[in-house]
């Protein structure tokens, strides 16, 4: 089973070329405004101060919007909105009040006097309009891109819907000849052959929780396990003792909820890909995590080499695509060291 490339965060990148070349001057032009520019009536230094100003707007345009970059990348979910907002706030308010106070004692200073309290709060007021309005150009453009993304994941959910729904009305008549024909094949097996009974109804609850899962978003976990056990009941009829399943499944994390049939499908990927014979029998690993919130589930890692092509890894992609559509509070982690193959689930709160 080939292990996927492992994914990286993906850094934020702000497209606002146009906002630097068109916002910087204007705004530079507009904070003019209430220090007199339009009384200036000579034109080489109307340029100058706007020249100047462009230097210091763009200086704090930059410099809001290296903070803003570092703050969401530390507080990106909509839930730490309101305590990235409060430390953009109180962070910018120190800045502009200490490049105000520097700025303005060096220029009393040129000028032969001194920075009063009245001139500070005259220019700090002004010096913060650029500053607000750089983070609410930001932070508008961040709403904007997140209301984008959970439209584009509301309509990803609803075509997967559909999807399911379309498969299960082409097979429709599938469930009923399979119960039937499984009806059918118990009444016939001897009734003294309990093992192949239970065999068969095995086999039926399988199959009934397979059908039932497509319409559920998420399950609880001890619902996905009972069914992973009832999987593992119909393999080890077959593998027997060249198939070990260990597990440690905390009672807390019972109500916890995954995506259905998540789990099942890595354990049939482990059977699938990997050696388990008397010599080199398949260890499985089935455990909860609650201090971490993940579910994990490792295998020995001894690939065939023959009988079945290689695994091309759409199983576990389609995975990690469905917790992702699920908003899931960690992303699904995949490794292969030391002989082992692990595949770490987030846990889900309960719904």
């Amino acid at each position: 089973m080939p292990l996927p490339t492992a994914e990286r965060p993906n850094p934020i990148r702000i497209n606002d070329r146009w906002f630097l070349l068109i916002g910087i001057p204007v705004l530079a032009l507009l904070v003019l405004l209430p220090r007199g520019v339009l009384h200036i009536r000579s034109g080489p230094i109307f340029l100058l101060n706007w020249v100047i100003s462009i230097g210091f707007t763009c200086s704090f345009w930059l410099t809001g919007r290296a903070l803003w970059i570092g703050l969401f990348r530390r507080f990106p979910r909509v839930e730490q909105t309101t305590r990235r907002l409060w430390l953009l706030a109180s962070i910018n308010t120190l800045i502009t009040a200490a490049v105000t106070l520097v700025l303005g004692s060096i220029a009393g200073l040129l000028q032969g006097g001194h920075l009063t309290w009245s001139t500070f709060w005259f220019e700090f007021g002004l010096n913060m309009v650029p500053t607000i309005v750089i983070q609410l150009i930001y932070e508008s453009w961040n709403f904007f891109r997140q209301w984008a993304e959970n439209v584009r994941r509301a309509e990803q959910l609803q075509s997967a819907g559909v999807q399911s729904q379309l498969e299960a009305l082409q097979s429709q008549l599938d469930p009923h000849f399979l119960f039937n024909s499984l009806n059918t094949l118990s009444a016939l097996i001897e009734p003294d052959n309990e093992p192949a009974q239970q065999f068969v109804e095995q086999l039926s609850d399988v199959y009934r929780y397979v059908l039932l899962a497509r319409e559920r978003t998420t399950v609880p976990l001890s619902e996905e396990l009972a069914f992973v056990e009832t999987y593992l009941a119909l393999h080890k009829a077959r593998f027997r003792d060249n198939l070990r399943v260990v597990q440690q499944i905390p009672a807390a994390a019972l109500p916890l909820h995954v995506a259905p049939l998540s789990i099942q499908l890595l354990v049939e990927n482990a059977l699938k890909h990997n050696v388990a014979s008397r010599e080199h029998p398949l260890e499985l690993r089935l455990r909860a995590e609650v201090a971490t919130g993940y579910f994990v589930v490792e295998n020995t890692l001894r690939p065939r080499t023959a009988g079945l092509a290689a695994g091309t890894g759409t199983g576990l992609r389609n995975v990690r695509h469905r917790y992702e559509l699920l908003r899931a509070p960690q992303p699904v982690e995949i490794s292969a060291a030391e002989g082992w193959f692990r595949v770490r689930l987030p846990l889900l709160p309960a719904a």
